[in-house]
């Protein structure tokens, strides 16, 4: 099994990433990797720009997703949505493939510092990301990140961490 993770945010700081890798650690697979989407930093999505022709960088993470068996992700929340980074990324993609996710397994996470735990775009993300080819096939949100999560021990909160777990395994009998 291959599978492929990315934090929908460019911080080098980003919870969305702790969540991403804390939540790789309970899968075995053949080959895991952990995009960054600052790899796949593009000019502005316009109408006139893809006239152009499509950047290498959205057809390479395209083509990425293509080999997953799984995809793991978890989207920070700017503004009640995707960051402006992400949005450009899908922007891209889905200009050169409407499906880019192929159809694949994926895993759909949020967090944020806030008790919502990045709802508004966990939202977002459930109504478009099918339309964009997804199979999600489980979804966890985590509210208030630095009250619900340690570097070393990963979900402190024991309800959190149950119904995280719970998903993990739904997850793996699904794929």
């Amino acid at each position: 099994m291959k599978i492929i993770a990315f934090a929908g945010s460019t911080s080098s700081k980003s919870i969305n990433k702790k969540l991403v890798n804390y939540a790789l650690s309970f899968f075995e697979a053949d080959e895991k990797q952990l995009l960054d989407i600052n790899d796949y930093e593009m000019p502005l999505f316009s109408v006139d720009r893809e006239s152009e022709g499509y950047p290498q960088e959205a057809q390479d993470f395209v083509k990425i997703l293509g080999q997953a068996d799984l995809i793991i992700t978890s989207l920070a929340e700017h503004n009640s949505a995707y960051t402006a980074a992400f949005k450009n990324l899908m922007d891209w993609c889905s200009r050169y493939e409407r499906k880019f996710f192929q159809d694949k397994a994926l895993f759909l996470m949020s967090t944020s510092p806030g008790k919502r735990g990045g709802a508004n775009v966990m939202n977002l993300a459930q109504n478009y990301f099918p339309r964009a080819g997804a199979n999600i096939v489980e979804s966890f949100s985590l509210p208030s990140f630095k009250d619900n999560f340690d570097a070393e021990k990963g979900i402190t909160d024991d309800d959190l961490k149950k119904s995280f777990l719970e998903k993990i395994d739904l997850v793996k009998e699904a794929v």
